[in-house]
């Protein structure tokens, strides 16, 4: 326990935010690209096969075979924003018995785990008829997953495999995500100053604001609180919140109008009309995540998880009605379309077993509206860390993980790793 909490530590003191730079040596920061050596390092050590693919990405891996099983992981985490109780930078184990740190669930706290099940599995001495390969991501969180395009050309695929970034017992299906931005011109937006939020993907903790109410010049400041875009349900929306604040104030800013007419504090699109849902993966969210200024407009960054079936066209082209009507313009940032594969399918149910199995918990595959590894290659599906029932903190501040499940996290995919690839 010691050890693998002591290397956990080690790996979320890099200050892992990624950013892509023009340097070769750190293609998505300085840091990035110092948790990555960490990690090739401690597998090294531990007897794995390592290596570096010009620092875009890297690979341990053990066992022998012609086929790989794939666990794609990453060592990028979002910003660690503010209010924390334990230093965001370290993996700190509270007096309540859980570990705190940014990464210490996504994703760094998996890895870590998965690299301590691979350990078990070759202390096991049992021979694989697979490779087990565990791929260290370094943009997931920053979206461009140049990394994951990078390994697909220079590197043999996985037949199969996880990414260690959701929920148990397993995860067969993602929904689709849309980020985009909404964007209005200064003079008609009535923001002298604005700023909120870190990332489209994050609910904004923090929102402030400096608005002309004709005559006299306001501050606005919201404290809301941080959570998961994909689970905005889960967060308060300070960038709501002051929209509201400013309406209330004021009617000479447009943008506030525009937001309290047609978003306000829905999470599902509704005043938007693209309120859209299945029987497979439910209800489209929506987040606002993040605000900005610049010399010509005010721009609302935000991000949508729509259900599998949805048609992405019909979508779009909604809210880009609603936006053109208003004065505003929409700009598409990233598109991921939605992950499905077959529930009753002999690996999903493998995993889902291994999963009953070490921890004596029921429960079955879902679908999720996060966005993982998952959809970089064909066969990969999430599997852990989050056993249901648990608090989600990822995004958040103070995330954390109790210990017993952190521990857990290395007997699951130790089995799993053996279950599906030892002779």
């Amino acid at each position: 326990m010691d050890e693998m909490i002591i290397t956990l530590n080690e790996l979320c003191g890099f200050k892992s935010v990624a950013q892509r730079t023009d340097d070769p040596e750190n293609p998505f920061g300085e840091e990035v690209r110092k948790a990555l050596d960490f990690m090739l390092e401690t597998c090294s050590k531990m007897g794995f096969r390592v290596k570096n693919l010009d620092n875009q990405v890297g690979f341990a891996e053990i066992g022998e075979g012609d086929e790989i099983f794939g666990i794609l992981a990453h060592l990028d985490v979002v910003p660690v924003g503010s209010g924390w109780d334990h230093d965001p930078w370290a993996a700190t184990v509270g007096e309540d018995g859980k570990l705190y740190g940014r990464g210490v669930v996504d994703d760094k706290g998996p890895a870590v785990a998965s690299v301590y099940a691979m350990k078990d599995v070759l202390a096991s001495g049992k021979k694989l008829k697979k490779r087990i390969r565990i791929i260290f991501g370094q943009t997931e969180e920053a979206g461009s997953w140049d990394d994951m395009k990078y390994y697909k050309a220079h590197e043999e695929l996985p037949v199969m495999g996880i990414t260690p970034d959701a929920d148990f017992p397993a995860i067969y299906g993602e929904k689709g995500i849309l980020h985009f931005t909404l964007s209005m011109p200064i003079k008609k937006a009535g923001f002298l100053e604005v700023t909120g939020g870190q990332a489209s993907n994050m609910v904004a903790d923090e929102a402030k604001a400096k608005v002309d109410c004709g005559g006299y010049v306001r501050d606005f400041y919201e404290q809301g609180k941080a959570a998961h875009g994909s689970m905005p349900e889960d967060g308060k929306n300070a960038i709501s919140m002051l929209m509201r604040e400013v309406g209330d104030a004021t009617e000479r800013c447009g943008l506030a109008n525009f937001y309290n007419k047609f978003i306000g504090f829905d999470i599902h699109g509704e005043r938007l009309g693209v309120d859209y849902e299945d029987k497979e993966s439910g209800r489209l969210s929506l987040n606002v995540g993040k605000i900005t200024k610049d010399q010509e407009n005010v721009n609302l960054y935000m991000d949508i998880r729509h259900p599998v079936t949805q048609v992405i066209d019909e979508l779009t082209d909604k809210i880009k009605e609603v936006a053109e009507a208003n004065g505003l313009t929409m700009e598409i940032t990233e598109y991921k379309p939605p992950v499905y594969m077959d529930k009753d399918g002999d690996f999903i149910k493998t995993l889902v077993d291994v999963y009953h199995e070490v921890t004596g918990l029921e429960g079955e595959a879902q679908v999720i509206g996060g966005g993982t590894y998952a959809r970089a290659m064909d066969n990969i599906v999430a599997f852990g860390p989050l056993i249901p029932g648990r608090e989600v903190t990822e995004h958040q501040k103070n995330e954390r993980i109790p210990v017993e499940d952190f521990l857990l996290l290395r007997k699951i995919y130790k089995e799993a790793f053996l279950r599906i690839c030892a002779e």
